[in-house]
């Protein structure tokens, strides 16, 4: 056997012997996003691990999304999966998200919950979109339309409930866009809004008293779930971390969920919902589709809100800044910042942020509401 032969051997049985035209096109669509992450710095702690699954999950041969009858058998990555599939993770998640979330803008302005409820806009032209389509039942098109909502942990949460066999693509479009949200939502906003709407200053929101902070999340878990038990796990497990933090007893737990235990799932929850991403099953009409009526929902969402804003922009006289409705989509706290960015642009004084705090909570309740609707529909 000469030198040339073991090479050749080698070579046959290596992942470039083995790669395929999928494959190829998945590895460069996970070093757009790593650049987008790492030199754009759209919400990197979100898109690189994203972005690095994706890449893991296409190396040919690797086999580290592979499943076998053996649980533990199985790639290191799909065993990591289960946690998504058995929506441990977007629980966690959503405790993470109440531990770190400050609910007082949203009780000092409850007008904010209308705000969040127009941008849930976009999860029902979705669900009639992929209706229209033909492509998917009334289960999986619901499952496409939470993708509006710009929330991912709901977004798993509902695909694994009414259409298991969507939530690799769902995941991927809904985290996909949530990182995204730099990109996506201001040309939107700044279409739909005037220079000078753009540039109201709105007064500070009235204190919001420990009491209040305290009783609102458990008032919100009782009322909801006894309207739609379905979403008692989503909210209950973000009330729960959001009660850790606003007691002022639990100060320990309350710095796990939104530290150790955020950053921990994090990284779990994006490098498995882009080791999905896999180029055989992910570049089809059907997933392609999935992606096209997300952005759409995730368009329509951020439409919803500002339009909303204007409305009670007109109302109140100009007391309310439009620009806070486009928070209403959920993504905590991206969607808020970037309402603060937009409108600093146009009013170097102005200060949204608090402001657009209030949409963007009431945002996460309102599509998790939605998807307990869904659930009671079609389930």
């Amino acid at each position: 056997m000469n030198i040339l032969s073991v090479f050749g051997e080698l070579l046959a049985r290596s992942g470039f012997a083995a790669i395929t035209w999928q494959q190829a096109v998945m590895l460069l669509i996970s070093f757009i996003l790593l650049y987008m992450a790492i030199k754009k710095q759209f919400e990197p702690l979100l898109l690189l691990p994203i972005a690095f699954g994706m890449f893991l999950a296409n190396l040919p041969l690797a086999g580290l999304m592979d499943e076998a009858d053996a649980w533990y058998q199985s790639g290191v990555l799909r065993i990591i999966y289960s946690g998504v599939k058995s929506s441990l993770f977007p629980c966690l998640i959503f405790m993470a998200v109440g531990a770190m979330t400050d609910f007082g803008p949203l009780i000092a302005n409850p007008v904010s919950l209308l705000l969040g409820a127009a941008a849930q806009f976009g999860i029902y032209v979705a669900f009639l979109l992929a209706l229209a389509t033909g492509l998917f039942t009334p289960q999986q098109a619901a499952a496409i339309g939470i993708i509006g909502g710009a929330d991912g942990p709901t977004a798993i949460y509902i695909a694994n409930n009414l259409a298991p066999e969507l939530v690799a693509s769902i995941a991927v479009a809904a985290y996909s866009y949530m990182a995204l949200i730099p990109l996506i939502q201001p040309p939107i906003m700044k279409a739909l809004t005037t220079k000078k709407e753009r540039q109201i200053v709105m007064k500070q929101l009235r204190k919001v008293s420990k009491t209040e902070k305290v009783i609102f999340p458990v008032f919100v878990v009782l009322f909801c779930s006894l309207l739609l038990p379905s979403v008692a796990p989503l909210l209950g497990m973000l009330m729960l971390g959001n009660l850790l933090r606003e007691s002022g007893v639990t100060g320990r737990l309350s710095d796990t969920a939104q530290n150790a235990l955020c950053n921990i799932v994090t990284i779990m929850l994006g490098t498995t919902v882009g080791a999905t991403a896999n180029g055989e099953n992910f570049l089809r009409v059907q997933t392609l589709a999935i992606i096209v009526m997300g952005l759409t929902a995730f368009a329509f969402a951020t439409v919803g809100g500002i339009l909303f804003g204007k409305l009670l922009c007109a109302l109140t006289h100009g007391k309310i800044n439009p620009l806070i409705g486009s928070a209403g989509v959920s993504a905590v706290p991206m969607a808020a910042r970037v309402s603060q960015k937009v409108g600093a642009q146009e009013n170097p004084t102005n200060f949204l942020l608090m402001h657009a705090m209030g949409p963007n909570v009431a945002g996460v309740i309102g599509s998790a509401v939605a998807a307990g609707y869904f659930m009671l529909m079609f389930k």
